[in-house]
């Protein structure tokens, strides 16, 4: 009798131990467990921290504030890379310059005192290279600290390419279009804002 027992009790012992080891397969129709991270899902939807880099052309509201006759107003300050302060500390050699933008010319040749920037095209490239939606998100991709750029403020960087090679032209150079109403010049480390002279 208890070598009846002993065995009885070893089978429900063998059952139990193999009955905690089966694991337990959902109905997929059923389970209410959360579906896995699509391609979709990992793309950050916060873009406000980060640049977008997909160029594109201008669109309307870009070229409105854009295209025009600009005179270089006011130094704004330094980039953090490096600092231009001992060649033009108070930015002399560019306050009082012009740059003309239209849709079909470009000409830096106002920019008298440099004469690697002296550029004219027909017909040049616009292109928006670069959207940043606060001045976190510019800061983190320039390293540049434009005054009065506020957490709201969308920033655009333009790129003028030659239309002969599609290449952009080999000038530090580069415009920022701040909220489609301010226009920023970074020449090499220096910012300075420029004034819309004519349309």
């Amino acid at each position: 009798m208890k070598k009846i027992v002993l065995v009885c009790l070893m089978m429900m012992l063998m059952l139990v131990s193999a009955c905690g080891n089966v694991e337990m397969t959902p109905n997929p129709n059923t389970s209410s467990d959360p579906k896995p991270a699509t391609d979709e899902s990992i793309i950050p939807k916060n873009t406000s921290e980060y640049c977008d880099s997909e160029s594109k052309n201008l669109d309307s509201e870009t070229e409105k504030t854009f295209y025009g006759t600009w005179k270089v107003e006011k130094l704004l300050g330094f980039a953090n890379s490096y600092n231009d302060a001992s060649e033009y500390p108070t930015g002399q050699k560019f306050i009082g310059d012009e740059i003309i933008i239209k849709k079909d010319f470009f000409s830096s040749k106002g920019l008298k005192n440099y004469k690697k920037y002296q550029y004219e095209l027909k017909d040049p490239l616009y292109e928006i290279t670069d959207t940043c939606y606060n001045s976190d998100s510019f800061y983190r991709s320039y390293k540049i600290d434009i005054p009065d750029l506020h957490i709201n403020d969308v920033v655009k960087a333009i790129e003028i390419s030659d239309p002969s090679t599609k290449r952009s032209i080999p000038v530090s150079v580069s415009f920022f279009v701040v909220n489609n109403d301010r226009l920023i010049l970074l020449s090499e480390a220096t910012i300075f804002e420029l004034k819309k002279m004519t349309d």
